[in-house]
């Protein structure tokens, strides 16, 4: 039996399914069809879901007005041009932060592909052209939706993927994420652990407090990083051990790594990784697939699709080109 859902083909039956009723293999579309158009667009999200993708990621920062706004960082000067609206705007370092406009504002703004602040070019080439179109940021409402707008249009429920950025920064400012995160996302109905919901932070002492101290009952996904990115105040190396990711354990649901973490660099064969989280129950979603970003040893999108899903044993992963993952992932499934 076939399904035409928003103008794409998908076989309706046959599709693996973990025992908690997720497909075996999760697709989460990073920041929408980041790949095809502007990411954390409506139209990258209206496009993604259309593409079938199980998850539609939002990162997550706050305004002045304490508004949730979906924007991969707390700088708004790689995908707008505030340096051109609001110039007197800049903070000492020459950056423009979300935190200092209104959502008001921020919505005045022209979005577009992402780009080198400094330079000015386009950090992806081939992709969408820089100011073809006039693109807008949504608020974490506005995009919660649309989602669930078109999973009653079509028939077909993507969940939601929210990362809570920089909760010290945040906190630093005045402001509270973690709780207004959960605020919104009780709001609209996501409350238990069967909802279409995981909830991410790079921050453990945020999601800590959201499971403990607000008794959130959402999945939650901890998200590795490198030290010397500067995510949090946290030992990202500690966190891949047996040890470590027991503790993450006792608050997560998941992990979130790079995938070099789980894929060695150099030859693209599984690190100890995924074996040491799946011992401690942990799902493990890795990011990001791209398939202008591709590991040097990987030959195609597909090999690394393959390596990482089904020879490493990720339960799902992050990509800008969520149709390609859905496509494979399906594929293989029946």
């Amino acid at each position: 039996m076939f399904l035409l859902v928003s103008g794409f083909l998908f076989l309706a039956v046959g599709f693996a399914f973990a025992n908690d009723g997720e497909p075996a293999k999760v697709v989460i579309a990073h920041r929408g069809a980041s790949g095809y158009l502007p990411e954390h667009t409506a139209p990258a999200k209206a496009m993604a879901h259309a593409q079938g993708a199980d998850y539609l990621e939002q990162d997550l920062v706050m305004t002045k007005d304490d508004r949730l706004l979906v924007l991969h960082d707390i700088h708004l000067d790689t995908v707008t041009d505030v340096a051109r609206r609001f110039p007197e705007r800049k903070r000492a370092d020459g950056r423009f932060y979300a935190i200092d406009f209104t959502l008001e504002e921020i919505q005045s703004l022209n979005v577009s592909e992402r780009f080198h602040a400094k330079t000015g070019k386009p950090v992806y080439p081939t992709r969408y052209p820089l100011n073809e179109l006039a693109f807008r940021l949504l608020s974490f409402e506005e995009e919660i939706e649309l989602i669930q707008g078109l999973n009653k249009s079509t028939g077909r429920e993507a969940g939601i993927y929210p990362e809570m950025k920089a909760p010290a920064f945040h906190a630093a400012e005045g402001k509270d994420i973690v709780a207004a995160t959960l605020e919104v996302l009780n709001r609209y109905g996501y409350t238990q652990k069967d909802d279409k919901c995981y909830v991410q932070c790079f921050d453990p002492t945020a999601l800590i407090r959201m499971r403990q101290e607000l008794n959130c009952q959402l999945k939650m996904v901890q998200l590795i990083g490198e030290n010397a990115w500067s995510e949090a105040k946290t030992d990202y190396d500690a966190m891949k051990t047996a040890e470590g990711l027991n503790i993450i354990a006792g608050y997560a649901d998941g992990i979130g790594p790079w995938i070099p973490q789980v894929l060695d660099s150099d030859k693209g064969t599984p690190t100890d990784l995924i074996r040491l989280a799946k011992e401690q129950g942990l799902q493990v979603h890795p990011y990001t697939m791209r398939v202008d970003d591709l590991p040097k040893w990987a030959e195609s999108f597909d090999d690394l699709a393959v390596k990482l899903l089904y020879e490493a044993g990720a339960d799902g992963a992050f990509s800008d080109f969520p149709d390609l993952l859905v496509k494979i992932v399906r594929n293989r499934s029946f």
